[in-house]
């Protein structure tokens, strides 16, 4: 198997597993709140990242995992969006918006800040101007979400 052939499958599975995690936690906020939906996550989410680590440097007989330098200080915060993330998607997937409604309008969101951060070279990323041809790409998902919230209820 090729390895763009793996990155589309993984890449497959991550989308179905974002999808799956969006409906437990939504679930679970229906019974609960969205507060502990997302404690609950995360603190599962970091006793398997903590097996892991554990895991791997068992087997690659070493005292830490390997480490390619010092993270810059701002990416330390990348818990806030993500627990912020799991939060808002346990609200609106149990509102009219639904699972689908919810997972498009996040897609969406990821593409306008990607093309946001390429064009003012945020996080480090080259710079890339914000040209026709990549504002096109939008399009195409900025409508079908509005197919989705609009004319997907039932």
């Amino acid at each position: 198997m090729t390895s763009v052939n793996l990155n589309l499958l993984l890449a497959l599975l991550g989308g179905a597993l974002l999808a799956l995690m969006i409906k437990l936690n939504s679930s679970l906020a229906a019974l609960t709140t969205p507060l502990y939906a997302s404690w609950l996550a995360h603190g599962i989410g970091a006793s398997v990242a903590l097996l892991l680590i554990a895991v791997i440097t068992t087997v690659s007989k070493r005292d830490r995992p390997i480490s390619g330098g010092a993270a810059p200080k701002w990416s330390y915060l990348g818990g806030i969006p993500g627990a912020m993330v799991v939060i808002l998607a346990a609200i609106t997937v149990n509102s009219e918006l639904g699972l689908s409604g919810t997972l498009v309008l996040g897609l969406l969101g990821q593409v306008l800040f990607g093309l946001l951060s390429d064009h003012f070279g945020l996080f480090g990323v080259d710079k890339k101007a914000i040209s026709a041809h990549r504002l096109l790409s939008i399009i195409p998902i900025f409508s079908g979400a509005s197919l989705i919230i609009f004319f997907g209820r039932s």
